[in-house]
């Protein structure tokens, strides 16, 4: 455990970090399993529009430097290329 006060303090912003970033993870995970689902079902008007969340969400992740901005790229690109299959 920590000793020296800005040690203290550091642990504590590291876990509000880390909660927020798993928070912002799991509503990316949500958005693309919702997005396969529709995809899935055939339904090509609920899966662009899906996908148009999907590319929000991860975009603004790779914004808030959670994701990189080459891997939000890649699995945008990933996801269009299954819409379009």
């Amino acid at each position: 455990m920590a000793n020296i006060k800005s040690a203290k303090k550091r642990t504590k912003v590291i876990a509000k970090k880390t909660a927020n970033n798993r928070i912002r993870k799991s509503i990316i995970k949500t958005a693309e399993k919702k997005f396969l689902e529709a995809v899935e079902a055939g339904d090509t008007a609920l899966a662009t529009e899906r996908l148009r969340q999907v590319e929000k969400v991860v975009d603004q992740a790779a914004a808030k430097n959670i994701l990189h901005k080459n891997a939000a790229a890649r699995k945008v690109s990933r996801l269009s290329k299954k819409l379009n299959a």
